[in-house]
């Protein structure tokens, strides 16, 4: 997929990109675009060596579950573009889609609190790529940081889809979360791509 936008005299002032490849990058860069936004998708492969005790964790019941995590998410993703202010509308739409699983709805909770979740999907194999399990949207409650839950969750989640019999799992972060990114990489994650956006900065728009 590649959007493109140019001014009346041609000059390109806007562009996306995914996958977005090198020679995306040296026509942005040559059109004096900065880049604004960047989705990398890591993968890795599952299992994973068994190294830590799993965390302990529940199905998402959907219908009792729902308004806790709602809060749980809209706190966490406060500052995201595209996970904030989600509703229970948006939210029973996703329940809706024929891939939801509420098996794969990773909560966990302390002292009866919903301190975190894990929501995955499996993406059918296809004949350009093989299975994949995708950590669809991971958090953990602004009262938890520092806790561990992070890795905690993530290594649920790709433990269910392992147990899936998935041997690639799967997730998108924003290159410059830079706390997210150190914690997938840590744990054995690998850039497989992006999808990128490059525009004019601000002071050269016209």
């Amino acid at each position: 997929m590649r959007n493109e936008l140019r001014d009346r005299t041609g000059r390109l002032v806007r562009l996306e990109s995914e996958p977005a490849t090198e020679a995306d990058a040296t026509e942005a860069n040559a059109a004096g675009l900065v880049l604004t936004r960047s989705i990398e998708q890591l993968r890795i492969a599952l299992p994973l060596p068994a190294s830590e005790t799993p965390l302990a964790t529940r199905a998402f019941r959907p219908g009792q579950d729902d308004d806790a995590f709602l809060r749980v998410n809209n706190r966490a993703f406060a500052w995201h573009p595209d996970q904030s202010g989600l509703t229970l509308a948006q939210l029973a739409d996703r329940i809706s889609e024929p891939w939801f699983d509420p098996q794969g709805f990773l909560l966990h909770e302390v002292n009866g609190e919903l301190a975190g979740f894990c929501w995955t999907k499996i993406h059918p194999a296809s004949d350009t790529g093989p299975e994949l399990g995708e950590i669809y949207v991971i958090a953990v409650d602004p009262d938890f940081h520092g806790s561990g839950l992070g890795r905690a969750l993530t290594v649920a989640g790709l433990a269910h889809l392992a147990a899936k019999s998935v041997t690639v799992g799967m997730l998108h972060v924003e290159y410059d979360n830079t706390a997210a990114v150190s914690l997938y990489r840590n744990l054995g994650f690998s850039k497989h791509g992006a999808h990128c956006w490059w525009a004019l900065p601000e002071d050269d728009e016209s």
